[in-house]
């Protein structure tokens, strides 16, 4: 009877060895994730930033031709300008 209950406990040590060793495991493997995830946020971000440049720049004209674009806004401003004044008379 002592022998048996001696193998229960050398078991359950065993399982218990082995579980702590897959929740180290596991952990790591979350730490990593959540790691690469953050990364990939941030390149997402960047990405969607230069898009919106592009989107910009080609609203505006060519990208390398910015006075044609600085005329662009500048008549944009002063459309706006217009309607704000209009508005208040």
């Amino acid at each position: 009877m002592l022998e048996s209950l001696r193998k229960d406990i050398e078991k359950l040590i065993s399982l218990y060895e082995a579980e702590k060793a897959e929740r180290i495991r596991l952990q790591t493997l979350l730490a990593e994730s959540e790691a690469e995830k953050k990364s990939c946020r941030k390149q997402i971000g960047d990405l969607e930033q230069q898009v919106n440049n592009l989107q910009l720049s080609e609203a505006f004209g060519a990208a390398g031709d910015r006075t044609a674009a600085k005329e662009k806004i500048d008549k944009l401003i002063k459309e706006i300008d217009k309607c704000i004044s209009l508005l208040e008379n």
